[in-house]
This record gives structure tokens, C-alpha cells and sequence, in this order.
């Protein structure tokens, strides 16, 4: 019995294309063309902050396109090199992993700026987005609006830089559902070096302290870098906010940052801390977080009522 498809936007590769291998286009539901093209002829949008990993979900991605296909066409514009995408890079790549070399496309024609906020939209659509992947996307679709004459800049707040009453940012906010200092906060994060930022996407520097820590320069990041493999620790948010302040008043080095990283954290001492890596060892791979966590509260309150128990006794 053939499994139902779930979640289908579009018509399947069949519908599209009738069945017959040799049609090269038909018209999509919203009356854009459908081509099949080359996956060697595709090659990734310029500055593309959206990450592409071999994952559980990209292998699911590929299991799917080896059983129906794939169900949604990229959409992509042509260039001096072949195509750029603008919605399906992961789709381009699990067709690579499936051994398909072509995969079916709607082409648009589109200026810089109109295909920078295709290409953010689609991927904001995703259920899972990194703090990096949303900080780069919010500042690329801001500028594109800018250039477009929908005024993005974030510090001002000046009459003139209004459109029908909206700021940029205001708009933005509007269409992906974050406040309009949300966005700003996000895209200070843009501000970071490539190994701050990573360790905001792991989960190793928390959100908050990661704002703070933007407004450091780019020698200062470096200091901190030094200072956090010195204390093995990372900033909580007061302490940032300390970093933060010393830095823009020129009153810190990385040895000053290394004494304040290697304070007892409040939370360090009301909370122990054990890693969704540690934790998957011992638990199936079917287990939420949540029921990770109910299953180890019941664990606790069993090893609790033991310990009542066995004082009693004594």
C-alpha cells in the first residue's frame, strides 16, 4: 500500500510533467514554467546564510525523493554561470546524494535585490533556523529593501527614513512575526567572528550574552576567544554586559576578561548542567527533550524515596 504524502504543495514530478520522460516544461499551478534542469548547471545563492547539513532531516529528504521525487520544483534565476538558486539548496543537494542528475526548476528572472528576499523568505518557512542563519537573513532582506527604497536602516529613527508611516524593520517584523528590536538584536549578531557565532548556533554562548558580546571589536573577540579556552567558561549575561563595558571604554584585556570568566557563576552553583549529547546515550532515539526529562525527574523521585527509606532503617 503506497504511503500517503504528506505536506504537498505542489503537484508530484508525474502530475507535472504527465508521466512522459522526454516533456521538458509544463505550467505550475501558480503558472510559472517548470523545467527540468542539470543539478551541474545549479550552483548555490551568493552569500546563502542558510546552512546545508547531512542530518537525520537531509536523509529523510533524500528517502523521499527516492520514493516519489521531488514533489516541490527550486526556484532559481539564471546568471552568467548557469542558474543560482533561490529556494532549494537542500532539495539540489539530496537530489546529489540520491544519484538523480537533474532536478525540475521554476525559472525567475530577478534583479539582486527581489531575488535576495525570495531567496530569504522561502528558507525562513523552515521549522528549525539557526541564530546565524536568522541574523544573516534579517540584515541581507533589510539591505535588499533598502535598495529597493524601503529604508533599512536600524539605528535611525528619523521622519524621512519612513515608508506609509512604517520603518523597514517594522515592516520585516510585521511579515516574519519578531519585534522590530528582535530583529535588531539578531542582527547585531552579524557583528560576531565565525567562532562566537558558531558557539551561538551550539548553544554554547547563550542568546543574550551573545547581543552584548557583538559590541566588541574585532581584537577584542579575539581577547575573549583567548580568555574563554584560558577559564573554560563562557560569559553569562551580567558578565557580558561587564565585558561589554570595560571594552567600549578601552579598560579590558583578555587577562581582565579571564578574571571575570573565572568567577563562580550564580547559576553555576544553583544548577547542574548535563548535555543533550551526554543525555542521548542512554535513551532511545525516538525520546523528545521532554520526555527525556520526565523520564529522568521519575528516576530521581525513585532514587529519593529509596533514600527516605533506607534512613528510616537506620
Amino acid at each position: 500500500m503506497a504511503k500517503e504524502r504528506a505536506n504537498i504543495q505542489l503537484s508530484s514530478y508525474d502530475d507535472i510533467f504527465g508521466g512522459a520522460a522526454d516533456v521538458e516544461a509544463a505550467k505550475a499551478p501558480e503558472g510559472d514554467v517548470v523545467v527540468e534542469l542539470p543539478l551541474t548547471d545549479l550552483h548555490a545563492f551568493e552569500g546563502h546564510p542558510f546552512k546545508v547539513k547531512d542530518d537525520e532531516d537531509m536523509a529523510k529528504t533524500v528517502e523521499s525523493i527516492q520514493e516519489f521525487g521531488v514533489l516541490q520544483p527550486a526556484i532559481v534565476r539564471p546568471d552568467g554561470d548557469g542558474y543560482e538558486i533561490l529556494s532549494g539548496h537542500r532539495r539540489h543537494h539530496a537530489c546529489e546524494i540520491a544519484g538523480l542528475e537533474t532536478i525540475p526548476c521554476i525559472v525567475r528572472d530577478l534583479d539582486d535585490d527581489a531575488a535576495t528576499i525570495l531567496m530569504v523568505d522561502s528558507n525562513l518557512q523552515r521549522e528549525e533556523i539557526l541564530p546565524s542563519e536568522r541574523a544573516w537573513a534579517y540584515k541581507m532582506k533589510l539591505d535588499a529593501m533598502k535598495h529597493q527604497g524601503e529604508r533599512g536602516d536600524l539605528t535611525c529613527g528619523q521622519v524621512d527614513h519612513k515608508l506609509d508611516g512604517m520603518k523597514s524593520r517594522d515592516i520585516l517584523a510585521a511579515e516574519v512575526g519578531d519585534s522590530a528590536k528582535q530583529i535588531q538584536r539578531y542582527i547585531r549578531l552579524t557583528n560576531l567572528c565565525p567562532e562566537l557565532l558558531d558557539m551561538v548556533d551550539d548553544k554554547t554562548i547563550a542568546f543574550n550574552p551573545a547581543v552584548e558580546l557583538s559590541f566588541l571589536n574585532a581584537n577584542q573577540q579575539k581577547d575573549l576567544l583567548e580568555a574563554m579556552d584560558y577559564a573554560q567558561s563562557t560569559p553569562s549575561l551580567s558578565q557580558a554586559q561587564r565585558i561589554k563595558k570595560l571594552a567600549q571604554e578601552n579598560k579590558i584585556t583578555a587577562e581582565g576578561m579571564g578574571i571575570i570568566l573565572s568567577e563562580e557563576k550564580k547559576q553555576d552553583v544553583d544548577r547542574v548542567t548535563l548535555k543533550n549529547d551526554v543525555l542521548k546515550k542512554y535513551f532511545p532515539k525516538s525520546y523528545t527533550p521532554r520526555q527525556m526529562e520526565d523520564t529522568i525527574i521519575k528516576l530521581l523521585e525513585q532514587w529519593q524515596k529509596k533514600q527516605r527509606n533506607k534512613d528510616m532503617c537506620l
